[in-house]
């Protein structure tokens, strides 16, 4: 009973959090494309320089927190407390030294016009702060239904807000104001739906507790996005921001799958085997599904996103982001891998062992130097295979000591994905020079869509990997749920 229910309440995240970030991802996307059609190239670069320190400081607000009271069994009303001021705090102390240091960003990228940016923008991380607590709730809970109906809000307000802004020729700061809306109404509604208010109370033992769990996740956290971030700062200081841009749209789109699939993973994995960490056997089980139906979806929409890179690109935002169509194969390439390395790191949170996430990172960080190098002596293409390089050195690295405990070492997870791969990569053959024929690119791309899709589905009846038909399963247990209501 306990395993039906636990299923149904992984199986039920799964579906909202997908719901959230496909409708809120979505929403996102479709407004992107209106405004990359009304800004340029440069205006996204700007705010890809900004982005670089919000990400950095957004990991350091958390402190590794919401992981620590995600694990914790018996959480209290003071462990909320400790953690919402404790949060509020740093963002504030952190908005502050963004403050003053703007003119120091401005100077280092050569932009004047980067100081009232990055003041204005910064004020994301105190909004964020606020409702750290709320999506903490929401996490370990598994309910990512309240979560969907607030961020799909806030992307849609906020889009109209943008775009708006954007046609009466306000340029980058309607950019600006997009992401300070969407923040906005995102905690605002997390605050309407979810009735925890913080009362004044602050326990030492909670922050002892959360900071002995945390730092270690703050610290790998804070490593993790600071050499993330050195790939932008290289494009950012060697090249023009209109470069810049090109590339942030390109990985922006990446993102929009490998990420957001991720996150999804990440959300719901972590409090349900979090929930097993004391039934070795169920959890290892669960691990695996997990690896290889996520690992299925990453990597056939990752790998199939690139072999259709350039009619994409050039569809949805015009020939002038022809540059980003160059990077973004790459870039899926690389990020194909990400969620594999979440889920391994994931599993050392759930067993308590964030001393060795903190070693990892470090290791990661050093071979990371190899393409920042490449990045910055040669190009920026030479930099992005060297990160597909680094991508599986990491991988090999976050899996040996999940691999060592579980019994599910890395050539087994390897074993487990290759199908996936050998199924994405034929049906990225199938569809990538379909870009050759003599027509338009809009006639173009719905080809290599409806081939890569039926040729894909084609592949996976005739050979059937357990991942397509436990997937299979999934959809068609859904579609009869949703049509008897």
């Amino acid at each position: 009973m306990a395993e039906a229910s636990l299923k149904n309440k992984t199986v039920n995240g799964v579906g909202w959090s997908a719901a959230d970030a496909i409708l809120g991802q979505g929403v996102t996307f479709l407004v992107g494309i209106v405004l990359a059609r009304l800004l340029s190239p440069t205006e996204y670069g700007l705010i890809g320089i900004i982005s670089i320190f919000i990400v950095v400081l957004n990991g350091v607000v958390d402190s590794g927190f919401a992981n620590a009271l995600i694990r914790k069994q018996d959480t209290t009303n003071d462990d909320y407390n400790t953690m919402f001021y404790t949060n509020l705090s740093f963002s504030i102390l952190l908005y502050v030294g963004l403050y003053f240091c703007a003119p120091l960003i401005a100077s280092f990228f050569e932009r004047a016009e980067l100081v009232d940016l990055t003041r204005v923008m910064g004020l994301v991380l105190i909004i964020n702060a606020l409702c750290h607590t709320q999506v903490t709730i929401l996490t370990k809970e598994v309910d990512f239904k309240t979560k969907t109906k607030a961020s799909l809000t806030a992307a849609i307000t906020s889009g109209i807000v943008g775009i708006a802004l954007a046609y009466c020729g306000f340029g980058v700061w309607s950019l600006v104001a997009q992401q300070l809306t969407r923040q906005l109404l995102y905690a605002v509604c997390l605050w309407y739906f979810i009735k925890w208010i913080p009362t004044l109370s602050f326990s030492t033992a909670s922050f002892k507790y959360m900071w002995g769990f945390g730092w270690k996740l703050l610290l790998s956290g804070l490593l993790n996005n600071i050499w993330n971030q050195l790939y932008q700062v290289v494009v950012g200081k060697f090249y023009s921001p209109a470069t810049l841009g090109q590339y942030s749209r390109s990985r922006e789109y990446a993102n929009l799958l490998s990420m957001n699939f991720t996150t999804i993973i990440q959300r719901v994995s972590y409090p349900v085997l979090a929930e097993l960490q004391d039934d070795q056997e169920r959890m290892v089980n669960g691990y695996r599904k997990i690896i290889k139906m996520t690992m299925f979806v990453t990597a056939v929409s990752m790998i199939s996103m690139g072999a259709v890179a350039e009619p994409l690109i050039y569809c949805l935002i015009g020939p002038q982001w022809h540059e980003a169509a160059s990077y973004l194969p790459l870039i899926c390439i690389s990020l194909s891998l990400y969620p594999l390395h979440a889920i391994n790191l994931n599993m050392l949170q759930v067993q308590g062992r964030s001393d060795i996430f903190l070693v990892l990172e470090i290791v990661k960080k050093v071979l990371a130097i190899g393409p920042i190098c490449l990045g910055i002596f040669v190009g920026i293409q030479w930099m992005l295979v060297g990160s597909i390089i680094t991508g599986f050195l990491s991988f090999f690295l976050n899996s040996y000591y999940t691999g060592k405990k579980l019994q599910y070492s890395s050539w087994m997870q390897l074993r487990d994905v290759a199908p996936s791969y050998a199924v994405a990569f034929t049906i990225a053959l199938s569809v990538y020079f379909l870009k050759l024929l003599p027509i338009s690119y809009f006639i173009v791309l719905p080809i290599q869509v409806l081939v890569g899709i039926g040729f894909g589905v084609a592949v996976c009846e005739l050979f059937k990997p357990s991942e397509y038909i436990d997937l299979k399963h999934i959809v068609k247990e859904k579609i009869k749920i949703f049509r008897k209501h």
